[in-house]
This record gives structure tokens, C-alpha cells and sequence, in this order.
């Protein structure tokens, strides 16, 4: 047994009894070998996209753990995609099958939201309703994935402040006054450009200054 010197001023004491260390070490982790219950709880989200006429069905169930708990948690445990649109069935079950294996193994799942989302289809992407480009259709079901990560408490959701929104509101009123356009409540002004930030066709030149209306991105100059 190797004693190591306390260089260190000691400034306080504490015991961990053994009912403490039995507590943590009851608390239960996400893993490959946890057995799926008989029901599980979920969401699904709608994707349609302007590459088909049929809209994707994106379902991801979670497993509780720790139920009752101070440390209950929500995690993702498996993915289903559903679609009567059967020319990207093959990849789509092979996407789904290697996703449900990385949920299920637990760990920091975040990164595959920005994995999936950095995919780039060779013939270009397209545009959403309300301006926000997606660079692919990977891309987009990686944006479900991190919408539903965040529903449930995995990302923290970044969000503007009532104040910022209120002069984004301004700056967008301004711009369309100045340029003679017609006011477009929710939506962006039709000569705004691509936001390399949050992707979306929002960014206005202002007064010497590029702003974004979506996510508040500025460079001025």
C-alpha cells in the first residue's frame, strides 16, 4: 500500500459511509446490455422535403432510468424511420440500425447531431419553409435528432433573450421601411442571405452591417 504526502492545507474532513457508496453505485447508466423494456416513451416528427413527394416518419423512443430518483434521466434508446418512399430504404435501415447501436451504448451521444448534420449532398440541398437550409436529407434527420435531444433535456437549447429578439424586430422593420417591403410577420425578408451560422436566409445589411434575423449573428463593418 503506497501512502501519498497532503502538500495541501487541510481544510476540511468527510467520511463516505458505505450506505453512500452503495447509493452511487445503484445509480444506473445507459449500456449496451440494458434490456429494453416492454414499453417505452417517444416522439415523431415530420420531414418532407422538396426530394420527394412522400414525407419521412423519424420515431425515437427513450428509455427512464433511475426512475423515482434523484438521478432520473431520459435517454434516446432507438430510431425508426418510415416512409412509403422506398428508393432510400436500404441506407435508411442500415442509418437506423447503427444509430439505435450508438444510443444504446451510452456515453455522450450529442456528437452525432453535428456527425449527421455535416453531411453534404453531392447534388446540392435545399431550402425549408421559412428560409433554413439543409445541406442534405442526412442532415435533416440528424436536425430531428437534435430537436429531440433537446425536448428532452440532453442539448441545452440556445435561445434568444426577449431583448435581443425585440431589436432583430426592429433592425428587420427598418430594413424592410428602407427597402420599400412588404412587412413579413414570422417569416424574413425576401432579398436576405444565407447565415453560415444557423444556416438560414436571414441576414440583412443594415446601416454598414450584416445581421441575421434567426439567430442574432452579426459582422459589421
Amino acid at each position: 500500500m503506497t501512502i501519498k504526502a497532503i502538500n495541501k492545507k487541510i481544510t476540511s474532513v468527510y467520511v463516505k459511509r458505505e450506505k453512500e457508496e452503495e447509493k452511487v453505485s445503484n445509480i444506473e447508466e445507459m449500456h449496451e446490455n440494458l434490456k429494453r423494456p416492454e414499453t417505452l416513451v417517444g416522439a415523431t416528427y415530420k420531414i418532407k422535403t422538396p426530394l420527394s413527394d412522400h414525407a419521412l416518419y423519424i420515431t425515437i423512443n427513450d428509455v427512464i432510468l433511475n426512475p423515482g430518483t434523484d438521478h432520473e434521466s431520459r435517454r434516446p434508446f432507438e430510431i425508426f424511420i418510415n416512409s412509403k418512399n422506398m428508393e432510400n430504404f436500404q441506407w435508411i435501415v442500415a442509418l437506423t440500425r447503427v444509430i439505435s447501436a450508438v444510443f444504446r451504448k451510452g456515453g455522450d451521444v450529442i456528437f452525432l447531431v453535428e456527425e449527421l448534420k455535416a453531411v453534404f449532398d453531392p447534388q446540392g440541398g435545399y431550402f425549408k419553409s421559412g428560409g433554413r437550409f439543409m445541406p442534405s436529407l442526412v442532415a435533416e434527420i440528424g436536425d430531428a435528432i437534435e430537436t429531440h435531444m433537446k425536448s428532452i433535456g440532453l442539448i441545452e437549447e440556445e435561445s434568444l433573450s426577449e431583448h435581443q429578439k425585440k431589436i432583430l424586430q426592429e433592425k428587420k422593420e427598418q430594413y424592410e421601411s428602407k427597402h420599400q417591403l412588404s412587412s413579413t410577420e414570422g417569416e424574413y425578408p425576401p432579398t436576405a442571405k444565407l447565415c453560415l451560422k444557423c444556416h438560414t436566409k436571414a441576414v440583412i445589411f443594415l446601416d454598414g452591417c450584416k445581421t441575421c434575423l434567426s439567430c442574432g449573428d452579426s459582422k459589421c463593418g
